[in-house]
């Protein structure tokens, strides 16, 4: 770049090597499959990333040497607020996220990658970050309530720390919610 930058200008930053490997809008078959690593402030944004199927680390407590290890080990994307931790020379992708609110947040990610072509929601645990795996109805009976057992036929558990969800009420809030964050029109065939 050869011009000033302007108050208000966004620059999106990328190593040589990687730059069209995780540049937003880059479609095709070979399209790496995003990855996250978020820091101590970014909670609420990391539950939603898994929410809409993200693979994204997350733990209040990791420190910024922790952070720059899982993000080289697991090609992830560090996010974080902390400009200071973007510009360490061990981190080869990062985003600075701006917005202060989860919900905003996810909005800006999605403007930054392919979040809607790549969202695989209600596919991870909000909690572990695993894959969830579908289990028979009979299998979860004594881990749900009655009520949800009587009404529900499908379930999924993860396979880390057993937590079972379903498509209820809940489910169908979130769908809403991703739905309008990330411009998904239509995710019923993500349910349980």
């Amino acid at each position: 770049m050869n011009e000033r930058l302007h108050e208000g200008a966004q620059v999106e930053v990328y190593p040589h090597s990687r730059s069209e490997d995780c540049a937003p809008g880059k479609g095709g078959p070979d399209e790496v499959r995003l990855r996250f690593v978020a820091d101590a402030h970014l909670g609420g944004l990391a539950r939603l990333l898994r929410m809409a199927g993200f693979d994204t680390l997350y733990d209040s407590g990791f420190q910024d040497d922790e952070i720059v290890l899982l993000s080289g080990a697991g090609e992830r994307i560090v996010l974080t607020r902390d400009t200071d931790l973007l510009k360490r020379r061990d981190v080869e992708l990062g985003c600075h996220v701006r917005s202060l609110k989860p919900d905003q947040q996810l909005g800006e990610l999605a403007r930054r990658f392919p979040l809607t072509r790549q969202a695989r929601p209600f596919s991870r645990c909000l909690v572990c970050n695993v894959e969830l795996v579908a289990v028979a109805r009979q299998a979860v009976e004594k881990q749900v309530p009655p009520g949800v057992w009587a009404r529900h036929r499908r379930f999924k558990s993860c396979p880390s720390c057993g937590r079972v969800y379903w498509g209820g009420t809940h489910w169908e809030r979130m769908r809403l919610r991703l739905g309008a964050l990330i411009e998904i029109d239509d995710l019923a065939h993500e349910g349980c």
